[in-house]
């Protein structure tokens, strides 16, 4: 054997071994960064917006609160139907030149109150440093009530790619945010608002605050401010609200200082298509409501080619149902369809036809006090099954129920069922 040909198969073992240790992929981690990108986009945007800095709410103000005609309690006031900014970052013939790191700071300044004072300011254009195309500024805004911290960033959606998979517009399911505080809204013109009231920590409804308005124009273009009450991103404890209201914050979105930037925004790269199988979430959706017992509500369904998500309440208390569908899993899952290491009651066997399953009841992942129920079927075709319950309407929610509605029984019933492949 030559050595190019013992290396090459060296090599080749080593990625097998590579892959193999790779953990498995969970029911809900699926869902946030693949079915719909929607669970972590919030914070995604904001990593790669700035070296250290999550996206997700806030800051300052051009239009003033009456202007606006809204009150200061989180929902936005009526906003003007010929707005210069529902049509800003609209594609023009001529791309202008792009704006840089300095002058989105500039403007961002300009928009904030006066009588604060502006401290730890940065910022960055297209092309500069990482995240190139993604232009944004941050800063602290402090006055004599205190610190926030605000920042924004500007994105082009990619118009071949459903909105809910991308950007940060539009409320995050109750399973994924159970505190957050968000609304919704379509504008004359086509464009779109969305403001939520959250927290750093999503799964707590204590601590930081977090505040942010998402403007996406009806041309594809977004405008993203957040803002953190009492300082930056995790540097207050406390549960002060953020200096700058709501309203401030949607002014601060909706100017029409950001055109020039949006214009310049570059076409975002198409993003890949997915391989192997999926299955519709309308289809999944309605195997899923099948195995439900009888008599009871279903509430917040979200669902997506691979995932569903709903809360059922069957007058005992709200709880979160979910069913995850994946493909050709047999590798990523090698070695993790059993019991070692895992907390809580588990128990494992092998059916007659090689198909594997898993049980596991224990605390929610997410630290918080619910309780998970799951089965975890993988097929020996690689086709893999994940059903799990909670005692909550979010796996981060408080405990609302007993016992999570379906049992392990109803559990391994409804993982079991194949018509999860054909619809």
């Amino acid at each position: 054997m030559s050595p190019d040909e013992d290396f090459e198969k060296r090599l080749a073992g080593a990625l097998r071994g590579a892959t193999g240790a790779f953990p498995p992929h969970s029911a809900d981690l699926v869902r946030r960064s693949v079915g719909r990108g929607r669970r972590m986009r919030l914070f995604a945007a904001a990593r790669t917006a700035a070296a250290a800095v999550a996206v997700v709410a806030a800051g300052g103000g051009l239009v003033a609160l009456g202007a606006l005609g809204g009150q200061d309690d989180g929902t936005p006031g009526r906003l003007p139907a010929g707005s210069p900014a529902v049509a800003a970052g609209q594609p023009s013939a001529r791309t202008p030149a792009p704006v840089g790191g300095a002058e989105m700071v500039r403007i961002l300044k300009g928009l904030l109150p006066p009588g604060g004072t502006v401290s730890d300011a940065s910022g960055r254009g297209p092309g500069e440093g990482e995240g190139a195309g993604s232009p944004m500024a941050r800063l602290t805004y402090s006055t004599a009530r205190g610190s926030t911290g605000v920042d924004v960033t500007l994105t082009r959606l990619d118009p071949s790619v459903p909105a809910d998979r991308q950007g940060q517009g539009g409320c995050l399911p109750v399973e994924v945010r159970p505190y957050d505080r968000c609304t919704t809204r379509k504008l004359p013109g086509g464009a779109e608002l969305t403001t939520t009231r959250s927290y750093t920590y999503p799964d707590s409804d204590t601590g930081q605050r977090r505040w942010y308005a998402v403007f996406t124009t009806a041309g594809g273009a977004q405008v993203a401010v957040q803002e953190f009450g009492g300082g930056g991103e995790k540097e207050a404890s406390g549960g002060a609200d953020p200096l700058l209201s709501m309203d401030r914050l949607t002014s601060i979105a909706r100017s029409p200082r950001w055109n020039a930037a949006l214009a310049a925004l570059p076409a975002p790269p198409s993003a890949p298509a997915t391989g192997g199988g999926r299955t519709s979430g309308a289809a999944l959706t309605r195997v899923l409501k099948a195995h439900l017992p009888r008599g009871g509500t279903v509430s917040d369904l979200n669902a997506g080619d691979g995932l569903v998500q709903l809360v059922y309440d069957d007058g005992h208390g709200r709880s979160m149902v979910e069913a995850d569908v994946q493909y050709d899993m047999t590798a990523e899952l090698a070695g993790h369809m059993g019991c070692a290491g895992v907390p809580g009651d588990c128990a494992a066997r092998t059916l007659a036809d090689g198909t594997r399953v898993k049980e596991v009841r224990g605390r929610s992942e997410k630290g918080g006090p619910a309780e998970v129920w799951l089965v975890d079927v993988l097929y020996p075709d690689g086709r893999r099954v994940a059903v799990r319950s909670v005692d909550s309407y979010a796996e981060s929610g408080p405990v609302t129920r007993p016992r999570p509605v379906l049992d392990l029984d109803g559990l391994r019933a409804t993982a079991l069922d194949r018509r999860f492949f054909t619809g």
